[in-house]
């Protein structure tokens, strides 16, 4: 009977202590993954920014803008806020406070001194380093009349296949 409560407990203790060791093995290992994964930069695409271009008083057109920012992957894991608004934020209030609009055209301006000043303001906000640059992947002016055009043209193309379905039930 001696015997059994021996090899019972000795069971228990090697049971137990191939646990914690196990458990602790792991935990050391999620932390290097972590940590090899978060270096470098991530880049991050936004959503098409369209912003309006007013003069004398009335919308003349519309810049569009797509962007792309590049960002400390360290921080971005860290932070509880998404920079995404607030590159939106920025890149909007740059172009719509430095864009100008001359003789129905976008009149030619430094991109480089508008993505230096947004990725500045968004660092300043955000009170870290985490943006590093900002790279436009298109910029484009639309005239009103023709972002009418386009958007009529948009709901038209959605308004055929619902009446082709309709005719063919």
């Amino acid at each position: 009977m001696m015997k059994l409560l021996i090899i019972g407990l000795w069971v228990c203790l090697i049971t137990l202590g191939s646990s914690y060791a196990a458990a602790y093995w792991a935990v050391g290992q999620s932390g290097s993954e972590k940590e090899l994964y978060l270096e470098g930069l991530e880049y991050r695409k936004l959503p098409i920014i369209t912003v309006p271009m007013i003069a004398d008083g009335a919308v003349q057109g519309y810049v569009v803008a797509k962007l792309v920012y590049t960002a400390d992957a360290a921080l971005l894991h860290e932070m509880s806020v998404e920079p995404d608004s607030f590159v939106t934020d920025e890149a909007f209030r740059e172009i719509y406070t430095n864009g100008v609009v001359q003789f129905g055209k976008l009149s030619k301006y430094n991109i480089n001194e508008i993505t230096i000043a947004v990725k500045e303001h968004v660092n300043k906000r955000l009170a870290f380093e985490v943006v590093q640059d900002i790279l436009v992947e298109g910029l484009n002016y639309i005239e009103k009349d023709d972002m009418r055009r386009v958007a009529v043209q948009a709901m038209k193309d959605e308004a055929k296949p619902a009446k082709a379905e309709e005719t063919a039930h």
